[in-house]
């Protein structure tokens, strides 16, 4: 149905038939441990509920207003565990260019999109992405967002969008001079209809450095190279991701090695178990952290059955 209700309401409906009792308004404050072992959790109200097992599952840093404000970070640290840098991660990007205000809303299909470290190529995938306000957003970008978020970079990092990723640098060339051809009397502004959606021609025309009043059988072949080079490349300058309101996931948690992974119980306490985004682990997108969510909980759950 393409609606996360009714995730939420499927499993909502299975608590219910499991009479699985859920406390409102009941805000956990710390653990109860007694000679290694995890006993309960005790409520900001003094109350303590006591247990045989403990589920850590409290999500990462990300919609901290859907409830998930890194809670389980503070309750592992408590007992001992050690965090991996917690980050936001499938995030959009603010970029430096003005124009990009005047592309927002702006979806691109079927683009390739490169991640750029100087000359470095550190992440290169095809697919869909969206300018925003502020920068750029969508599958390909998220994506992107995750591989910024672990390398180093030694210099500006840099998107270069190739606009028609299926024509190479000669074929793209070929069908501009035939376009140029069938508008060889109008203005270079009015001559790239077939190339661009509508909101990206003024951009378009002002990066390529060719006046817009031209006509197009003025315009050399140098200029029509870089302008070749521009679509099979188009600059966008990154400032920075978008901070954890925006991140889909949070990358960092609870250090893998310390949960066992046959069972996702703690090493460091007896009956304390992690699933989730909680721990560290992290992927693209695409459903995988979804399933690492499900894997983790039911094994943690089978496990304390």
């Amino acid at each position: 149905s393409d609606h996360a209700s009714d995730i939420t309401g499927a499993l909502r409906r299975e608590l219910e038939r499991l009479h699985v009792r859920i406390r409102y308004d009941a805000r956990a404050e710390h653990l109860l441990l007694e000679d290694g072992r995890c006993r309960g959790v005790q409520l900001t109200t003094g109350e303590k509920c006591l247990a045989d097992a403990v589920i850590i599952c409290t999500g990462g840093a990300s919609y901290p207003t859907t409830g998930s404000t890194g809670d389980g970070y503070e309750f592992a640290k408590q007992v001992g565990h050690q965090m991996e840098t917690c980050k936001p991660a499938l995030v959009p990007f603010e970029i430096k260019e003005e124009w990009c205000k005047r592309l927002q809303g702006l979806s691109l299909k079927n683009v390739q999109l490169t991640l750029l470290d100087g000359e470095k190529k550190v992440y290169r995938e095809f697919g869909e992405m969206l300018f925003t306000h502020f920068g750029v957003s969508g599958p390909l970008v998220l994506s992107a967002s995750s591989y910024y978020a672990k390398h180093q970079f030694e210099s500006q990092a840099i998107i270069a969008i190739d606009l028609k990723p299926a024509l190479e640098e000669e074929q793209l060339d070929k069908r501009i001079l035939k376009d140029f051809e069938e508008s060889k009397n109008k203005q270079f502004k009015n001559s790239v209809g077939k190339l661009f959606p509508s909101k990206m021609i003024p951009v378009i025309l002002q990066l390529s450095g060719i006046d817009p009043d031209k006509k197009v059988n003025e315009i050399t072949k140098e200029e029509r190279a870089a302008f070749v080079k521009l679509i099979k490349s188009f600059p966008v300058t990154l400032n920075g991701l978008r901070d954890f309101n925006e991140a889909i996931i949070t990358k960092g948690g609870v250090k893998v090695n310390e949960v066992n992974p046959s069972t996702m119980e703690s090493k460091i306490v007896k009956n304390l178990y992690f699933c989730g985004e909680v721990l560290d682990l992290d992927a693209l997108t695409g459903g995988y952290n979804l399933q690492i969510a499900w894997s983790t909980g039911h094994l943690a759950g089978t496990s304390i059955e």
